[in-house]
């Protein structure tokens, strides 16, 4: 064949392999035989093998895993991957359900879907084409697991629609795959997974892809990333239907339930049913359907109010409390942990659980030697559920909580209102311990090579006595540490210097002001633009800031008045941190034009442009873009199908745009004559 018949019939092959595929692993309705299957693709790879120029990324010869990789790169989300805020009971459901109630204008209707114990990933494609695919990572940044995902199955190289898209979903192993691929480590001496969700994480951070080819991994697609309405979607029940056409495997379980009654009986259906399945599921997700309610419900800093996740009841075991060791916080709250004789508890092997507080351990009458029935919190965090008191022998003692701080021997006390003890010495060595650990954590500062390890070995040297020590480490000094070689000291600085150039939220997160989370941080960071304007300001000028109430005020302005943090502020300045804000800061927007200072309102779909290239050109102006309609809000710009949120601005007597007006006012379009 000459170059054309081949390139030819290299897509003919590509398309039908494509198409038996899909057939195959997402709908399970196979339509040839393995061998006409395996026939095709020999043929294929014999042409690619031949001419190389002929192999795409998209072939399906790809599935086999190619190069040993380097390393895996990082990959920024264009949209958050945001995690889901956890619901244990029946009263957690209805609480949720009461909240969604509350904020939206009518009642709503949610989808409850199987909660798949997997890996969450991001599926990213150009003109129909897989182009990168990602973990999660810290929901902002993941690792860039491209090649790794294209040797599964249920991945399409290629849509049926030559559209560009972003999905998010679940990579799982199968419950069968898990079995076999234990039994084959069993057989070569290695140690086993200890459970489905570990061994499909591991797999997919294998730098050899062909062994994650050997695994047998499989995905669901959950969600579509972005703005639904940008693809003419209204409702999370529709975008799964989307992802089905598309070419993507959902999870066909899913249901549309019209009452919370309705997801109530969903999820005891499940709860029964779970066993049967052939991948592991640990609870339910439950999301309110129509994207026009899940905007006005809006987000926290880390999750989406308009879901959540019940988590099934944890399996729970006995076994005997030895003793209970004492921690204390970066915030001075010392917690008793229970050290216990190690049991297995749902695949993992528990040797420390949770006692929360002192009032908890005497309302339970827990005693040291007692038989305790521990489960975890979540699938995830042990904890101490209750003594078994009919065990007892006579030798269990009570256990009492000191009157001193175990780090520092300072007082302990109990602020107004709080159940926890706390050391209040801001010189105590734990307490300063605890804010290194957290001042480096992915969430603030993210110095990679730094975790709890490491900062007890720069603190037991009297390397470090303040985050501010830790721009002053040298490779001198580093080299002398406990398993610490040139590479991994010159990675170690290398991430030290590289945080400097860090935006301001990251800072103040890092500093571990009381009350003062993510969401905080980034607002009060866009608000003043830099540490000094922030430094400058009083309650009283705080508290009008959206979302920043008394308390966190009061917070703030104590924690600036503390000449040693105002010390190790300083220090860090003279280091060379950035302490300023990188985002859009307000002063440096527009001071006058019909935006500026304007709460606007986006609704319903718009042709000429997306909903989020909207929201950027008018925040660029100097507008601020919000999800609901309020009485603060100036203008309602409303697309087709605009729902609610035209009514409540209608009744609100609200100035209402449709799209050509505001591409008028952006000056993208010169008004009709």
């Amino acid at each position: 064949m000459n170059k054309v018949e081949l390139e030819k019939r290299v897509e003919e092959l590509s398309s039908l392999l494509h198409q038996y595929g899909h057939a195959y692993y997402v709908l399970d309705k196979p339509l040839v035989s393995d061998a006409t299957y395996d026939t095709y693709f020999q043929e294929l790879l014999k042409i690619e093998n031949e001419y190389p120029a002929l192999k795409r990324s998209d072939s399906p010869t790809q599935r086999v895993g190619g190069e040993i990789l380097a390393g895996f790169g990082k990959v920024t989300h264009e949209n958050p991957m945001l995690s889901l805020s956890n619901a244990f009971n029946e009263a957690d459901l209805r609480d949720f359900d009461r909240r969604v109630q509350a904020a939206t204008t009518a009642n709503v209707s949610y989808i409850c879907e199987l909660k798949i114990d997997g890996l969450a990933i991001s599926l990213r494609y150009v003109e129909g084409r897989f182009t990168q695919g990602a973990t999660r990572g810290d929901g902002t940044v993941g690792e860039d697991i491209t090649t790794n995902l294209s040797t599964i199955r249920t991945v399409p190289l290629r849509l049926d629609d030559p559209i560009s898209i972003e999905v998010r979903g679940e990579a799982y192993m199968p419950k069968k795959s898990f079995v076999q691929l234990n039994e084959a480590r069993d057989a070569e001496g290695e140690e086993p997974f200890a459970n489905p969700r570990n061994a499909a994480a591991g797999s997919l951070r294998q730098l050899d892809p062909k062994i994650a080819a050997s695994r047998n991994l499989a995905t669901f697609v959950y969600a579509i990333g972005g703005d639904g309405t940008d693809y003419g979607i209204d409702s999370h029940s529709e975008a799964l239907n989307y992802a089905d056409r598309l070419g993507f495997k959902t999870n066909k379980e899913r249901k549309r339930c019209a009452s919370i009654e309705e997801v109530l009986q969903y999820i005891e259906e499940w709860t029964e049913k779970r066993a049967n399945l052939d991948y592991e599921i640990d609870g339910i997700v439950v999301k309110v359907d129509l994207f026009e309610d899940q905007e006005q419900l809006g987000y926290t800093a880390r999750s989406p109010k308009w879901a959540i996740a019940y988590k099934f009841p944890a399996a729970e075991v006995m076994t005997k409390l030895i003793d209970v060791e004492l921690s204390v916080g970066r915030t001075g709250v010392v917690t008793p942990t229970a050290i216990l004789e190690p049991v297995l508890v749902d695949g993992t092997t528990v040797g420390r659980a949770s006692l929360h507080n002192e009032d908890l351990i005497k309302e339970k009458d827990i005693r040291i030697g007692d038989m305790v029935i521990i489960r975890k919190a979540g699938d995830i965090i042990p904890e101490v559920v209750a003594p078994m008191i009919e065990s007892r022998t006579g030798i269990e003692s009570p256990f009492n909580m000191p009157e001193n701080c175990p780090e520092c021997d300072a007082e302990l006390i109990r602020l107004e209102e709080e159940v926890a003890l706390r050391c209040v010495n801001p010189k105590c060595p734990a307490q300063r311990r605890e804010a290194i650990i957290h001042f480096v954590s992915r969430n603030a500062m993210n110095i990679e090579g730094i975790g709890e390890r490491v900062v007890d070995q720069l603190y037991k040297a009297e390397l470090v006595h303040d985050v501010s020590d830790l721009y002053t480490l040298t490779k001198d000094q580093l080299i002398e540490l406990e398993r610490m070689g040139e590479k991994s000291v010159a990675n170690l600085l290398s991430a030290i210097e590289q945080s400097k150039e860090n935006s301001l939220e990251k800072v103040l997160f890092g500093l571990g002001i009381r009350h003062v989370g993510v969401k905080a941080a980034s607002i009060l960071a866009e608000e003043f633009g830099t540490l000094d304007e922030l430094m400058k300001a009083d309650v009283e000028r705080l508290i009008t800031i959206n979302e920043i109430g008394d308390k966190v005020a009061d917070s703030i302005t104590t924690y600036f008045s503390n000449e040693d943090v105002c010390e190790v502020l300083r220090k860090l300045k003279a280091y060379g941190l950035n302490l300023a804000y990188k985002g859009p800061v307000r002063e440096n927007l527009p001071t006058e034009g019909i935006f500026v200072d304007k709460t606007v309102v986006l609704t319903g779909k718009l042709i000429e442009m997306t909903r989020g290239d909207a929201k950027k050109k008018i925040e660029a102006l100097g507008g601020n873009v919000t999800g609901s309609v309020s009485k603060n809000t100036d203008l309602v710009i409303a697309g087709e199908a605009a729902g609610s949120k035209l009514v409540r601005a209608n009744e609100l007597e609200i100035t209402v745009w449709d799209e050509l007006q505001l591409i008028q006012a952006l000056g993208e379009k010169e008004p009709e004559q």
